[in-house]
């Protein structure tokens, strides 16, 4: 998240909005101030809280490998929205998402 809408840029982020969902209504949700961003070091952090799901709008792909080998199920391209409305989308099944754009390929580096 940045200045309360969902980050552009996943590992560029200025914290990570956990949310606690039970019987499929929002019940709780902490900011978290990520550690340094370093390669590899954020699916770790955000498996220690028991995320079972990441939605991002831009993820490299290694990220998002990592979020997988973690358990956690990773959804990207997801729109510029509050974390209350792009979770409240997810749950009742209308979050639209579109296509990835953190692109990690040879002709543009960008750093999401």
């Amino acid at each position: 998240m940045e200045d309360g809408m969902l980050a552009t840029h996943f590992g560029h982020c200025q914290y990570f909005a956990i949310v606690d969902v039970l019987n499929n209504q929002i019940v709780g949700i902490t900011q978290e101030v990520p550690p340094e961003h370093r390669p590899g070091v954020y699916p770790s952090w955000i498996a220690s809280f028991g995320v079972t799901d990441v939605i991002a709008g831009g993820i490299g792909q290694r990220a998002i490998n990592l979020f997988n080998q973690q358990g956690i199920n990773v959804f990207v391209g997801a729109p510029v929205k509050k974390e209350t409305e792009i979770v409240t989308d997810f749950l009742a099944g209308k979050l639209s998402l579109s296509a990835n754009y953190c692109n990690h390929d040879a002709d543009h580096h960008s750093h999401c």
